[in-house]
């Protein structure tokens, strides 16, 4: 297997990756407006190390996260390296629920931000009423408010909600979303933070348009997956674009 030995970080190559596509994310995170001090969370698995996961240092603003400076962890939340920075326990409680019994959940970010909270605190939730909230129709399961998720007994509940779903709306909170890789993470957070930040728009104006039948919102369904199959892994190009943004501004993160 082959390994990568740099910033005084020995790991395979595979996870080096894994550690820059994470560190990138957390600064695309920060441009974007997506971070909250130095609070919430996203973790990825490693990929050929069985139970192990990467998470943000506690301590550090997403602008401070780098490729060498990720936390590496277990299931449970224990260090499995010589970080000098702790973990936050409320940051994995919920995502280590998740990892453990979806195996196909290699991604997972649990964000705070202003639109999506509002949306989570509505009693409608997430309405189909513009472009990216018909993305999300039927997609989205919900989780009443529990306080902080730093009690392993509410991973229960956490996981019977989200059901089949791969975003689950955590009420008067936030959301939680899953994706297969870093990229198809992204690109539902993005989706579903412009559904949001268009509904709150919507909503402070006036009554919105609540006509897009149930066909029309399929067939809208359809052709975007159609869309993902044809240009490739779902995220990767808007990943990318995205990573040449924050490459621009501040290189970093990289080491």
């Amino acid at each position: 297997m082959a390994t990568h030995l740099r910033s005084n970080i020995e790991c395979s190559d595979a996870e080096w990756q894994t550690r820059q596509e994470l560190a990138a994310c957390y600064r695309i995170y920060d441009y974007l407006g997506w971070s909250e001090s130095i609070y919430n969370h996203i973790s990825v698995r490693v990929p050929d190390q069985e139970g192990a996961f990467l998470i943000n240092p506690f301590g550090l603003l997403y602008s401070e996260v780098t490729a060498s400076n990720l936390v590496k962890i277990d299931i449970d939340g224990n260090k499995l390296d010589d970080s000098p920075y702790p973990v936050n326990p409320a940051g994995f409680t919920q995502h280590s629920y998740f990892h453990r019994h979806l195996p196909w959940a290699h991604a997972i970010a649990h964000v705070h931000t202003t639109e999506t909270m509002a949306v989570c605190s509505l009693e409608e939730g997430l309405m189909p009423i513009n472009f990216y909230a018909c993305n999300f129709a039927g997609q989205l399961a919900y989780h009443e408010f529990e306080g902080v998720t730093v009690r392993a007994e509410e991973g229960e509940r956490l996981l019977a909600n989200l059901g089949d779903k791969r975003i689950l709306m955590l009420q008067n909170h936030g959301p939680v979303v899953l994706g297969q890789n870093v990229q198809q993470m992204f690109l539902m957070q993005w989706s579903l933070q412009r559904a949001c930040e268009i509904q709150m728009a919507t909503l402070s104006m006036g009554r919105p348009v609540v006509r897009v039948p149930d066909e029309v919102v399929a067939v809208h369904q359809r052709d975007l997956s159609l869309v993902n199959r044809e240009t490739g892994a779902a995220g990767m190009a808007d990943f990318a674009a995205w990573t040449r943004r924050i490459d621009r501004i501040d290189r970093s993160w990289r080491d």
